[in-house]
């Protein structure tokens, strides 16, 4: 059973760019993940339908970091936001390992 972290930006264009780069990761290290992207405006209504591990914020929505985490926080689903440096470079291993250090710091 793969477990997800879900992306979520205002449109969901650059940050399907970076789930590429993040499965790219995942596969090369078989890791039981599945990484999907979403505009934010559908969060509430995804996160339903499948509660993922982990809720990563594109920089364009950075803002809502604390409306999602209060949230999402009831069902203890972790949020952060991507650091911008990671995003602009499109660096899938950065960000799967702050999704990665999030899930651990959560279980904690």
């Amino acid at each position: 059973m793969k477990k997800k972290i879900y992306l979520f930006c205002d449109a969901g264009m650059s940050t399907s760019i970076m789930v590429n780069k993040m499965m790219e990761v995942v596969q090369a290290h078989q890791m039981p993940l599945e990484i999907t992207a979403f505009p934010v405006a559908r969060a509430q209504e995804v996160v339903e339908q499948e509660k993922p591990i982990a809720i990563l914020l594109g920089p364009q929505v950075r803002f809502l970091l604390e409306k999602v985490r209060t949230q999402f926080s009831p069902q203890n689903i972790p949020v952060a936001a991507i650091s911008p440096e990671i995003y602009g470079m499109m660096d899938g291993e950065g960000a799967l390992k702050e999704a990665l250090k999030l899930i651990k710091k959560n279980k904690q």
